[in-house]
């Protein structure tokens, strides 16, 4: 079961990086065709449902690690980071009109701020501090 879990739960982190590649294309330029954001806001609608939900059944399924572990309550916290950035970023694009390409220092920003949390998740999921 466990690596039923694991794989599933990678698989969840996998969609999560495709949110943030095709963001970042339209960060440095691409045009924000409603289509394209459709699929990514998806990724990541499952992707963070999916990484939550898994993660937290993993915890609980082993022995081995604490759901109060600092990591753990620290990645939980970054994810509800890059979440909420994500969303601001996805509703004023929505705002905007179609097709354009986002040029507002904001909203690179927050991509770009969503883009370190993702990252700093994924250091807290690959070397545990503290574990």
């Amino acid at each position: 079961m466990y690596d039923t879990l694991l794989f599933l739960h990678l698989i969840a982190a996998f969609l999560l990086g495709v949110t943030v590649v095709i963001y970042s294309a339209v960060a440095l330029g691409a045009r924000a065709e409603g289509r394209m954001l459709f699929v990514a806001d998806r990724c990541w609608d499952v992707g963070g449902l999916g990484t939550i939900i898994l993660g937290v059944w993993l915890v609980l399924d082993l022995d081995q690690y604490d759901i109060t572990d600092g990591w753990i309550i620290g990645a939980i916290v970054l994810w509800l980071v890059a979440t909420g950035l994500g969303q601001s970023v996805q509703r004023r694009l929505a705002a905007g009109e179609p097709g354009a390409v986002v040029t507002a220092g904001a909203l690179r920003t927050m991509h770009w701020l969503r883009t370190l949390v993702v990252l700093a998740i994924l250091v807290l999921m690959v070397w545990k501090p503290g574990a």
